[in-house]
């Protein structure tokens, strides 16, 4: 078989074996497609497939197969990692400040914490290779840190958007509190990714930047919507160019592409229809990209010890600060633990961060292994923990005066209950 023939049965495979399990499995509760994606670009490959079928994997991932998926899984990422830097909403979290700082300060700061004493005892007491060929210990700690700190702002967006909570009060603040803290590991990132030997254009880079952004916001509004996603995206690539030329990575770039843009210069649908769009049609393969990139030949024991060691300080940090955050702010019962939950979801944004640290050969393949399978996990794990909680303690997401009570005396909201509700609330009252 040709190149081209090769490369259309990989995009067969990606897109119709994920789509097929999750539709025909109803995971939906448990692990949304966007999991069952990573999953499968895990199990193809080489630690798997690679493992299992090696002449057939080596045939067809050829060299200039991967070429091809490596150039749109590139360009997917960008954008929509540019989409989430838009989406922050900066102008909210001002507005409840004292609120927005404390939750999201203690929400990234004990997570990173443990994070940091869990990748000490990585490179302490599990003997393995965890440290990149170009990493210093304080960057690879920060970097694993970061990792268990980071909440995947996208795909917590379309979790909420499952709960019907995303519109809600206390959908709107967790969206506060995740927007702040994806500024702060942004900032991590940039220092983490610090070149001594290139500090001079990194320098030269954020200064320009800054300035030149002054002129493009102008030059934004002077124009007129359907001219501005065409600017936008020439903007988009500018950035990610200079900033990798830099030195700091073009995923650095692509985000302050869409942070210094107003998220009102464009339609609220049109954008919704982009990202689930570049979700739909490109991220896929950039799962399959990612899972291309993990490698169990270390030790597989290893690797998974190292992935639940991950997780446990990437949950429990963020409870801990939420919880820490209620007690301070005097929240409701049941709001820290929802709170909490829903701000530890990791995929995505966690996925592109170890993806940074693997390109700048700061962490291992192994390493980047155990922090996939922990994201893959964690993000599990949000639905069918959060959902029962979001039943027991309905009345904090109520908006509607007018309530309903069902044939159980409980209250519920005058609207149509998701798949992802009914099946929660058959768990908690089987229970």
């Amino acid at each position: 078989m040709n190149t081209q023939e090769l490369f259309l049965i990989v995009m067969v495979v990606v897109f119709s074996v994920p789509y097929l399990i999750w539709r025909l499995g109803k995971t939906d509760y448990w692990a949304p497609l966007v999991v069952v994606q990573i999953c499968i670009g895990i199990l193809l490959g080489p630690g798997v497939s690679g493992a299992l079928f090696p002449e057939h994997y080596t045939s067809l991932f050829n060299p200039q197969v991967l070429q091809a998926l490596s150039g749109i899984a590139w360009w997917a990422i960008m954008i929509f990692v540019w989409i989430a830097g838009i989406e922050l909403d900066l102008k909210k979290s001002w507005q409840d400040r004292r609120g927005s700082c404390i939750t999201a300060g203690l929400a990234l700061s004990c997570p990173l914490l443990l994070g940091c004493l869990a990748a000490v005892m990585l490179m302490t007491f599990i003997g393995a290779d965890w440290i990149g060929p170009k990493g210093s210990d304080w960057q690879f700690i920060i970097g694993v840190g970061m990792a268990c700190a980071v909440t995947a702002l996208p795909i917590l967006i379309l979790l909420m958007e499952k709960l019907n909570i995303l519109r809600e009060p206390i959908g709107q603040r967790i969206m506060r509190y995740a927007s702040l803290d994806d500024i702060a590991i942004w900032i991590v990132l940039s220092l983490v990714l610090l070149d001594w030997d290139r500090v001079s254009l990194q320098t030269i880079f954020l200064v320009s930047f800054i300035l030149i952004s002054f002129l493009f916001r102008k030059l934004m509004l002077s124009l007129q919507e359907s001219d501005r996603w065409y600017v936008s995206f020439i903007w988009l690539g500018i950035c990610g160019l200079a900033s990798d030329w830099a030195g700091l990575h073009f995923m650095v770039g692509a985000f302050l592409a869409g942070v210094v843009m107003d998220s009102d210069w464009f339609n609220q649908e049109d954008m919704d229809k982009l990202r689930h769009f570049v979700m739909m049609t490109m991220l896929p393969v950039y799962f399959m990209s990612t899972g291309l990139r993990t490698n169990w030949e270390m030790d597989g024991l290893a690797v998974l010890v190292a992935a639940g060691i991950l997780l446990f300080a990437s949950i429990a940090g963020k409870i801990a600060g939420t919880y820490a955050a209620g007690k301070i702010l005097k929240w409701e019962k049941g709001e820290a633990w929802i709170i909490g939950w829903l701000l530890q979801t990791k995929a995505l944004i966690m996925i592109v961060f170890a993806n940074v640290l693997l390109d700048k050969q700061i962490i291992t393949s192994q390493t980047f292994t155990a922090l996939l399978v922990m994201a893959v996990i964690s993000t599990m794990l949000t639905v069918p923990v959060v959902t029962p909680k979001l039943h027991q303690y309905r009345h904090l997401i109520l908006k509607s005066k007018k309530k309903i009570p069902d044939a159980r005396g409980l209250v519920l909201p005058n609207r149509r209950l998701s798949e992802c509700e009914i099946r929660a609330d058959r768990f908690f009252f089987q229970r």
